[in-house]
């Protein structure tokens, strides 16, 4: 079985922007993602995934990371699971500019990205048990427990990007529902489609 090397990669690159967060925060301005600036500073997109806001948050979307990384990893392509991760994560940075209250607070991390992953196993593997709390649950049920706290908490002011959670999320439904069709068109033509 292939070892989750990307999703390695992206944890330890992730403490050592963190580190490098701490040692020079007079830079960290040129990286966060701010809605108002959006156009001004595309590349923001980006950049902002790979910040985190404290040491807490960075140590939750590591564990989560890993725990849902890892297992997306095992089951598709390495370029798969690079444009799941990617896209949701800048898709979920277009959704908190959209339904930011506050266009002017920065929004860091990598949870859209992550919730982009979250999606595409629900879609995958659908029945592969999870743990919301200490409650088991199907992975497919988790991805729509979470789709809906996600969607209230856009009407409960807080600092937390349910906005950005919301679009990865969505995003990786998508795209996992996209996965497992052309999985199965290349099951079928395994199997009829003959040639002589």
């Amino acid at each position: 079985m292939r070892k989750p090397k990307i999703t390695q990669y992206l944890i330890i690159s992730m403490i050592l922007v963190f580190i490098l967060q701490i040692l020079l925060p007079e830079y960290e301005s040129y990286f966060y993602f701010v809605p108002s600036l959006a156009m001004k500073k595309p590349w923001t997109f980006l950049t902002s995934i790979f910040l985190h806001a404290n040491e807490f948050h960075l140590l939750m979307n590591m564990f989560a990371l890993w725990m849902f990384g890892s297992f997306f990893e095992r089951i598709v392509d390495r370029k798969t699971f690079l444009i799941v991760f990617f896209v949701s994560g800048i898709l979920g940075n277009l959704g908190y500019m959209i339904t930011a209250i506050d266009s002017e607070i920065p929004g860091v991390g990598a949870s859209g990205a992550i919730y982009g992953i979250i999606g595409a196993l629900a879609m995958l593997k659908p029945r592969a048990i999870v743990f919301i709390g200490y409650v088991p649950m199907p992975m497919i049920f988790a991805a729509m427990f979470w789709a809906v706290t996600e969607f209230l908490g856009l009407f409960s002011p807080s600092n937390i990007a349910h906005g950005a959670h919301l679009a990865g999320l969505l995003f990786g439904l998508v795209y996992g529902y996209y996965l497992k069709g052309k999985r199965r068109k290349e099951i079928l033509s395994y199997f009829f489609d003959y040639r002589f």
